[in-house]
């Protein structure tokens, strides 16, 4: 369970959908689709769903590609945190949101998997959140021109690892859309 005191409350993290990232994304519909599934339920249920959107001089705010993709609408009443970094922490209201909330769990989904996917579920569980990664509402960019892995490899692995991770006090898991829960640990799907 969480190490935050008082925060027994657990929120939907979506994190850079937005048209200039997603654009080429392995799987772009099948994981836009599952991450609105994911907000609906999580609004059904009086589950806090905040919004991080990404700005930088390859994505400016306020281009089309930094908009968010026409599949999702973030309601008014729901936090939106800009950010300039892979980890949706650094330099942002993040934390005062999420502690604001009394969230101390994180059910986590969007792009790009091997960058602020990553950077933001490390930041999170180093901070002290437990944290679930939606194994099937993540994705990536082909990056293999640089050297990495094609993108559902680096899916793969990230799901793979992080249904591995371990600290004191803390609980990290991966499941899929369908099996997501919004109360308690995520559930135990070792390979």
């Amino acid at each position: 369970m969480t190490t935050l005191p008082d925060r027994s409350r657990t929120a939907l993290l979506v994190i850079d959908v937005q048209n200039g990232v997603v654009a080429g994304a392995h799987r772009r519909d099948e994981v836009v689709a599952n991450i609105a599934v994911l907000v609906d339920r999580a609004r059904a249920e009086g589950i806090p769903v905040v919004w991080v959107q990404h700005s930088d001089e390859n994505l400016p705010r306020g281009s089309e590609d930094w908009k968010y993709v026409a599949e999702l609408s973030r309601r008014d009443s729901e936090p939106l945190v800009h950010k300039n970094y892979g980890d949706s922490f650094e330099g942002t209201d993040l934390e005062e949101v999420l502690a604001g909330a009394g969230v101390g769990r994180l059910v986590v989904s969007g792009a790009e998997s091997d960058a602020c996917i990553r950077s933001t579920i490390h930041g999170a569980f180093a901070r002290g959140y437990d944290v679930t990664l939606v194994g099937d509402a993540h994705t990536a960019g082909d990056k293999s021109a640089w050297g990495a892995p094609p993108p559902e490899q680096v899916i793969a692995h990230m799901n793979l690892y992080w249904r591995w991770q371990e600290a004191p006090g803390r609980t990290a898991g991966v499941a899929e859309t369908k099996a997501v829960t919004f109360e308690g640990p995520a559930p135990a799907e070792k390979p």
